[in-house]
């Protein structure tokens, strides 16, 4: 199995600890950098190969992963000379991707099985599986329905029960048929021209340990968490 694994971005909402570093660089724990983790978790999982995009300070990754063989995978790279969004890196390394594969974002914690994930979207025969995760939102607010200038209902601070995006996706290479390459093409254009084609994603929901470490207070989380989550991280790694 292949994976394409997201580490072109810069950061921004992790600085300062991004000002030196890419994100998926960031240590964890006393050991490991999350990409470390995850190439671990990917080897685990059956996973042989992955082409890692990079951009923002994609000389470090490079030379911190080399080509994979300390992990047991063979690692490649594409270079984004300029930001092309979730998909769009996979529009220039088409001739190197399998037919199915695995796309994820290099800033992820989560004991989810990313084999299991391109297994279930083989399966599916959907044109691609996005992995689910529950959020409850709560509102701080009073909400009000109201209706022609009347008030017809209220709640008070309720909360909303949500399924999101992991980051994780399982894709086929026909999928991404008819793009342009060098273009910016992001998730959500991809999944609503799905939705309008009436090709709807397949979605693997996952109701174990997830993290996305997208600001300061996830990447201290993450570091609180990892001793008592390091077994369940690493298994099998």
């Amino acid at each position: 199995m292949h994976a394409v694994i997201l580490a072109g971005g810069k950061g921004v909402r992790l600085r300062p600890y991004t000002t030196a570093l890419p994100k998926p660089l960031v240590p964890i724990g006393d050991q490991h950098a999350i990409l470390e983790i995850v190439l671990r978790q990917l080897a685990a999982s059956g996973f042989a190969s992955c082409t890692i995009a990079i951009g923002h300070l994609g000389h470090i990754i490079r030379a911190y992963v080399g080509n994979g063989s300390q992990w047991g995978l063979r690692v490649g790279y594409s270079t984004e000379d300029s930001p092309l969004g979730t998909m769009g890196p996979l529009l220039t390394m088409m001739d190197r991707l399998p037919e199915d594969f695995l796309v994820m974002n290099g800033d992820i914690l989560t004991d989810l099985d990313y084999g299991e994930v391109v297994r279930s979207h083989r399966a599916s025969g959907a044109p691609l599986t996005v992995a689910t995760y529950a959020r409850k939102v709560a509102i701080d607010f009073g909400v009000l329905t109201t209706e022609g200038g009347r008030v017809t209902g209220f709640a008070e601070k309720p909360s909303m029960d949500y399924r999101v995006s992991m980051g994780v996706y399982g894709l086929s290479r026909e999928t991404l048929a008819g793009y342009t390459p060098g273009l910016p093409l992001g998730f959500d254009e991809l999944v609503l021209d799905l939705l309008a084609a009436e090709k709807p994603p397949h979605a693997y929901d996952f109701d174990g340990y997830w993290l996305d470490i997208g600001r300061p207070d996830d990447y201290d989380r993450a570091n609180a968490e990892f001793t008592t989550h390091r077994g369940l991280l690493l298994k099998g790694a």
